[in-house]
């Protein structure tokens, strides 16, 4: 068994230096530049089709109550705002070539690391507030045409769903996307210093 601990001592402290040039580098980095693009935009899309919905809604069906209307108002402008940050982050990230400009490229994702952070942070709990206070306003009305086991079934669902999208969905989301784009910024880094000092 001592033995066995020595070999692994050994293996773990020789280190192996893989040479990749610039160009592999570039070419695995691209694919996950576009993952992180399609990612980005699904989720603007997904917003978007929130908004449409929700203001279709609106639209199409009357209410009677000024705290419908509120609660409604509310949602629009919270998920309309988030777009906006979502879409702004999207152009961060997908207005640089980064094949002709590594540099500039790096330092954007840097910046847009730095706001998804922002983003899931201090800034969800904000988007979650504004929801919650909408979805209030918005069951005022609703809710006074339903029985005591729907009303019931409906404040529950809705309260567990945010409670399961702000614990464990987020934190899964916010773990993924961490390690996804500190990889990518690593790649960057190490294709910048390929660049800046050639063999």
């Amino acid at each position: 068994m001592q033995a066995f601990d020595q070999i692994q001592e050994l293996w773990q402290k020789h280190e192996v230096e893989v040479k990749v040039s610039a160009d592999e580098m570039l070419q695995q980095a691209k694919k996950e530049v576009n993952g992180l693009k399609l990612k980005s935009a699904l989720n603007i899309l997904g917003m978007l089709a929130s908004f449409i919905a929700i203001a279709a809604l609106w639209i199409f069906f009357h209410f009677e109550s000024w705290t419908t209307h509120v609660g409604i108002s509310i949602t629009i402008i919270a998920i309309g705002v988030y777009t906006l940050i979502l879409y702004r982050d999207y152009r961060l990230i997908s207005k640089t070539d980064f094949t002709a400009h590594p540099h500039e490229y790096l330092n954007n994702l840097k910046t847009y690391q730095l706001n998804r952070y922002k983003l899931y942070n201090s800034l969800y709990w904000f988007y979650v507030i504004a929801l919650s206070l909408g979805i209030i306003f918005y069951f005022v009305e609703i809710l006074a045409h339903f029985n005591t086991v729907q009303k019931v079934l409906a404040v529950g669902l809705t309260a567990l769903w945010m409670l399961f999208c702000s614990t464990i969905l987020r934190k899964a989301v916010i773990s993924r996307e961490k390690e996804r784009i500190s990889l990518l910024i690593e790649k960057f880094e190490r294709i910048s210093a390929q660049i800046s000092t050639p063999e």
